[in-house]
């Protein structure tokens, strides 16, 4: 399954040659990094400090979905005294975004073991529970499916912090066992040459900020450090850093690519890769999955082309305007209540233009625009609370699910690739929990079952009615009530 990737495919006596480390960086640099930070530009739309100038005046900040504005707005004119074109930008992409998690990980996600002994199967619940505590709870699936869904990906690598780590030991221990989340432009796979769906090993790449000052060597450090400013001749020390796990091994290093100095070499005594592999839809033959962003940058940048059109328009027609002709001083003596001119001229006249007028084919386009990202993304207004006039089709859980059926059918087919991922987390956190003899376990107790909640508002009588039925039909108890939310771990966000 192209989800969840297993173990290390890496020879005992095999490393990965540091050049190949480099060349892998400097690739991941050039040609995956700037795509990853468009992604998440277009999904957050941040502010950036702009000078006025820059701007056409008035505003202090350039906004990140600018950047697929055709140049005829986005670019200062030539006249003088003529602003830059008003900038309008409605962020349709993050919203969407934000109802994909919701409806994938708003209430929690109940874990059942797959132990035989029932006691032991509620003990594992617990100790899961824990680990899912420690790590953020539903917070932690929802960073997940964020980043899934922004990236196509999300990786999550399974640490195991020291026993002075600890804090209490109400969880037994369970907070040693680390889930670190791992964002795309920190992931460096190494795939298997024959198998795209495996890993020979996987190499984290990012910026470390240090709490420690260092030198200040640039030229704007020194300018400043020989005026006498104060703390103007050291910074913050920072570092590049590289850990390259392999099923074996832990090698980290400092450095940029190319220059990297090994700073620590450790054994992973999980003898396994701890690394889970979720794509946020499958897409065969690649380590990425689909990305709920990247189909819908073309007609955001449309939305935005046309939104600021019209805004250009609206400010040039909500104004009358004149035209004097033949009128001495009618620059000195505005138009307005009681005004009066005098002139000898007989051809003198004013004339009148502007004034706000409809335009139904641009408002028709961008409703076209709106109605293409909802067919893209499969969420509609609807599912975020936009009702307006259709109050009158939702009467029943029915109709609303025909209304949603395509959101609901993405969230179907995502659950099961994250389902897939939370899983096989389970499992490596299980077996590092009884590597590092935190909760002793074996192999064969660490399959889990996931129950996932309805996306749409509970009818807690309707679910207590088809809990009666399951027990009628002989489900065991345990199991109707873990559905219910009534198991060991309920309440715990988990």
């Amino acid at each position: 399954m192209p989800t969840t990737l297993p173990r290390s495919t890496e020879h005992p006596s095999q490393a990965v040659d540091p050049r190949l480390v480099d060349v892998l960086l400097e690739d991941h640099a050039v040609k995956c990094i700037p795509r990853f930070e468009r992604l998440w530009d277009y999904y957050r739309n941040p502010l950036q400090n702009a000078s006025p100038t820059s701007t056409g005046g008035g505003r202090w900040y350039h906004l990140g979905q600018e950047q697929g504005l055709p140049p005829r707005i986005t670019q200062p004119p030539n006249i003088a005294g003529v602003s830059r074109r008003e900038v309008v930008i409605e962020n349709d992409i993050a919203w969407r975004v934000h109802t994909l998690v919701d409806f994938m990980f708003a209430k929690p996600v109940t874990v059942q073991s797959m132990a035989a002994d029932p006691k032991r199967a509620d003990a594992i619940e617990a100790f899961l529970g824990d680990i899912f505590d420690a790590n953020g709870g539903v917070s932690l699936f929802q960073d997940m499916a964020l980043l899934g869904s922004v990236y196509g990906f999300v990786d999550v690598l399974v640490r195991v912090g020291p026993a002075e780590s600890v804090v209490s030991s109400a969880r037994g221990g369970a907070e040693r066992i680390l889930f670190d989340v791992i964002e795309a432009p920190r992931a460096v796979p190494v795939l298997n040459p024959d198998d795209y769906r495996r890993l020979d090993a996987y190499v984290l790449h990012y910026h470390r900020r240090l709490n420690d000052v260092e030198s200040d060597g640039s030229v704007a450090g020194r300018l400043l450090g020989l005026a006498g400013r104060r703390n103007t001749r050291v910074r913050r020390r920072s570092v590049d850093r590289t850990e390259v796990w392999t099923g074996q091994s832990v090698e980290y290093s400092e450095g940029p690519a190319g220059d990297r100095q090994t700073v620590e070499r450790v054994i992973n005594g999980l003898g396994v890769l701890p690394v889970v592999h979720i794509q946020n839809l499958p897409q065969p033959f690649y380590y990425e999955g689909l990305s709920e962003v990247e189909p819908l940058i073309p007609l955001q940048d449309e939305l935005n082309t046309r939104l600021s059109d019209r805004a250009n328009r609206v400010t040039f027609q909500s104004f009358k305007m004149y035209l004097g002709r033949g009128i001495e001083g009618f620059l000195e003596k505005p138009v307005g209540p009681g005004q009066m001119w005098a002139t000898e001229n007989p051809e003198a006249s004013i004339l009148e233009f502007g004034g706000d007028a409809a335009s139904p084919s641009e408002e028709s386009h961008i409703s076209e625009i709106r109605e293409a990202m909802d067919k893209a993304s499969a969420v509609t207004a609807v599912a975020a609370g936009l009702l307006r006039n259709r109050v009158g089709n939702l009467s029943s859980e029915n109709a609303i699910r025909i209304v949603m059926m395509g959101l609901l059918s993405r969230t179907q087919k995502k659950r099961v690739t994250y389902g897939a991922g939370v899983a096989r987390l389970c499992e490596l956190a299980l077996h590092a929990a009884d590597v590092h003899r935190i909760f002793p376990n074996r192999p064969e107790e660490r399959r889990v079952r996931l129950h996932w909640p309805s996306p749409l508002p509970d009818d807690t009588t309707q679910r207590l009615r088809d809990g009666q039925l399951k027990l009628a039909l002989g489900v065991p108890a345990h199991q109707v009530l873990t559905e219910l939310g009534y198991g060991p771990e309920s309440g715990q966000e988990g």
